[in-house]
């Protein structure tokens, strides 16, 4: 294949240890990490099929390059990633004005830019300068339950014609990012291309059902350790618990975030030490056993934050397990009938949904089985996101080989007949 017709495709990634991921994908293992298939791993599945060069860079917090004839790998920390206000769009800008660099000096024919790399309106630049832009919705473009400040409805109307002209598709991993796109563009955006998060059944072999004792009932949150993501809330149900004399209902506490220290010292000053437990980052192996002694899963993500899915919805009823969580997660759309739903923010409300599950074995068991009839959309390879993608990237290749073959048939190839979809 001529250099003219090959992909080279810069993909700027989220926050994980890309490097990482990529020593154990070279090696034919999943990424220990994590329990999901990983973004990066099938992107380097996807370049491998095409035989595409990439350059990839994600935002995670220790800086670190390498490098070999097919990729080039980029742990590139955005340092203004969590910062508030003025410094956070000024971090956005000049974050995304690297990529662009980057993609400059790369000769990228194609970028692929994950939510939070930059603000989307910056990457108009690149469709400018005839690069095609695939921006991966993993969030939602704004709170569903929060009204927006003056600076977001600014940033909204900036980016309404990135997805209307500027890009090639979209990727969305719900159907709540779809529905936004199609409301901020009035229905006239670029294609939307759905994906779910994907898994391998064999990751859950050795979750084992539920413990049919109830005393303790372990109720498990797994997730960034976050005000907006709700933990200070369980630390409240957790109290009221107490107060009332449920002794019998404990809470697993896994993750990391800036909340941990506050967290454990809140637990302390609450007196929770025997009902609420706070295990920190836990790799695969302890998260699988900390999903085996779970009863139930709680999400209690608040409308501040900008949830696109929730995987932690996926993987408790990928492990059996029911889940109570609101719609501030759009992950309930697929798998509604495995859980307890309750109004956004509603701290009473959750706690009186897990004292159902709890008390209700009826109840429990009906859930529980919900679970198992909805697990196998998670399996399916056809609706993960680097199938979606793959779509779109053999349009773009095949319009390449096109345009550098003056010998080339005039009838389209069926390949290239997908990417006049996105055209």
């Amino acid at each position: 294949m001529s250099d003219n017709s090959r992909l080279r495709i810069l993909y700027a990634a989220g926050p994980g240890n890309i490097i990482g991921t990529y020593e154990h994908w070279a090696n034919g293992q999943d990424d220990p990490s994590q329990i999901s298939v990983t973004y990066s791993s099938q992107f380097y599945d996807i370049c491998r099929r095409l035989g595409a060069k990439a350059y990839v860079i994600s935002s995670f917090g220790q800086r670190s390059r390498w490098q070999n004839e097919q990729f080039i790998l980029e742990n590139r920390p955005n340092f203004l990633q969590n910062a508030s206000g003025a410094f956070y769009h000024i971090g956005q800008t000049i974050h995304g004005l690297r990529l662009i660099s980057s993609a400059i000096r790369f000769r990228a024919n194609v970028a692929v830019v994950d939510t939070g790399s930059t603000h989307w309106f910056i990457l108009s630049i690149l469709s400018w300068m005839g690069i095609r832009v695939i921006p991966s919705l993993h969030c939602t473009l704004w709170r569903q339950y929060e009204p927006q400040r003056r600076i977001e409805q600014a940033i909204l109307r900036l980016n309404r014609r990135f997805f209307t002209h500027d890009c090639t598709a979209i990727l969305a991993v719900s159907q709540a990012i779809k529905d936004q796109v199609t409301e901020l563009t009035a229905g006239r955006s670029r294609p939307v291309v759905e994906f779910l998060p994907a898994y391998r059944s064999t990751e859950f072999t050795e979750v084992m059902e539920p413990s049919s004792e109830r005393s303790p009932f372990r109720v498990l949150f797994a997730g960034r350790l976050e005000a907006n993501k709700g933990v200070f809330d369980l630390l409240a149900i957790a109290q009221r618990f107490a107060a009332e004399g449920r002794q019998d209902i404990m809470f697993d506490l896994c993750g990391t975030g800036s909340a941990l220290d506050d967290l454990r010292v809140a637990i302390a000053q609450m007196g929770l030490q025997s009902s609420v437990k706070c295990y920190g980052y836990c790799q695969k192996a302890a998260m699988r056993e900390r999903l085996n002694h779970a009863h139930a899963v709680v999400v209690p993500t608040r409308t501040e934050f900008v949830e696109g899915f929730n995987q932690v919805v996926a993987e408790g009823v990928l492990t059996g397990r029911p889940v109570v969580a609101s719609a501030v997660c759009p992950a309930l759309f697929y798998v509604q009938a495995a859980v307890v739903e309750v109004p956004p923010n509603d701290v009473r409300a959750y706690g009186d949904a897990l004292l159902k599950l709890c008390d209700d074995r009826d109840f429990y068991e009906q859930k529980r089985r919900n679970c198992l009839s909805l697990q196998e959309q998670f399996y399916q390879p056809d609706r993960s996101w680097g199938s979606a993608l793959q779509s779109i990237l053999m349009g773009q290749q095949s319009d390449a080989v096109a345009l550098a073959s003056p010998e080339s048939s005039t009838e389209p190839s069926t390949e290239a007949k997908q990417l006049a979809v996105f055209q």
